[in-house]
């Protein structure tokens, strides 16, 4: 038995060692692991013939956000502010900005800083946060759009944006939050590999929406993918059942992650359009089609 101890502590300590430089490695590059920005502008929507404006709004004075504004071809019934996931950039959602577009809302796309023709530093979760509100400034102050009409949309990290964009704006007059997270911590302990790492001692990048959509007071739109591979899809019930605010849940059969308005096709637009005449109804204003 000496003797397996003897050959079993090394491999302890080894182990303890790799453990241990694998913490500090998901401590130290967090955000490159949340983070996969992309550069490269595979389509943009002159290629499919909607008009569109291009919008650069300043950081700082090295930093900007590059967009793209489009306009409705009808007479607008509110405006999208669109915020994409943690992966590609904005061109990779012009299909379903032109969806909301001919329902009949302005929608404006803002890649953050890293991503697209954005400029600016390796995003993380104070800086995403910041360029998620400068958005919403250039919307309320440069476009003079009243924040009553704004509908804000988060794809997967892009929901948790939406959800802490809401927050400091609860004018907003709705979210729609799609194929998103409760937070970084429970992701992770979705994952087998990271579960395995101290979350509550190593997490610092939070987007903690669980915490946060209880003080939600303006209407709440969640869909999901119920065959998503990246985030499970429970996550957007547990956010559903924790929200306080009128809200409807919207779970798309054999859909992913990144594919959802197009599995759900009529349902999914007929479900938006029905949520946003919940929201006008409810503040008086309801528009007929």
């Amino acid at each position: 038995m000496s003797h397996f101890y003897k050959y079993l502590l090394p491999f302890a300590a080894i182990f303890a060692l790799v453990y241990i430089a694998l913490s500090l490695i998901v401590l130290k590059w967090q955000s490159r692991l949340i983070f996969v920005p992309s550069q490269k502008i595979e389509i943009t929507p002159k290629e499919l013939d909607v008009p569109y404006d291009e919008v650069w709004l300043p950081v700082n004075q090295t930093d900007r956000l590059h967009g793209w504004w489009i306009p409705s071809p009808v007479p607008r019934i509110g405006v999208v502010l669109y915020f994409h996931g943690n992966a590609n950039n904005i061109s990779s959602h012009i299909n379903e900005a032109r969806m909301f577009r001919q329902l009949g809302f302005d929608v404006l796309l803002v890649d953050y800083r890293g991503y697209g023709r954005s400029v600016g530093q390796f995003p993380n979760e104070e800086r995403v946060y910041q360029d998620a509100q400068i958005a919403w400034d250039y919307l309320t102050q440069q476009k003079s759009v009243e924040p009553q009409d704004i509908f804000i949309y988060g794809h997967s990290l892009g929901g948790a944006i939406a959800i802490e964009l809401a927050v400091n704006n609860p004018q907003v007059a709705a979210l729609i939050i799609e194929g998103s997270f409760t937070s970084i911590r429970q992701m992770g302990e979705s994952r087998t590999f990271f579960s395995i790492f101290p979350l509550d001692l190593i997490v610092h990048q939070h987007f903690d929406s669980l915490s946060k959509i209880k003080h939600l007071q303006m209407p709440l739109l969640f869909i999901h993918g119920i065959e998503d591979t990246v985030v499970p899809a429970k996550m957007s019930q547990v956010l559903y059942d924790a929200a306080t605010a009128p809200k409807k849940l919207l779970l798309v059969p054999n859909a992913d992650h990144n594919d959802v308005a197009l599995v759900g096709g009529e349902k999914y637009w007929q479900t938006v359009w029905e949520f946003y005449q919940m929201v006008r109804s409810d503040r008086g204003k309801v528009v007929s089609r």
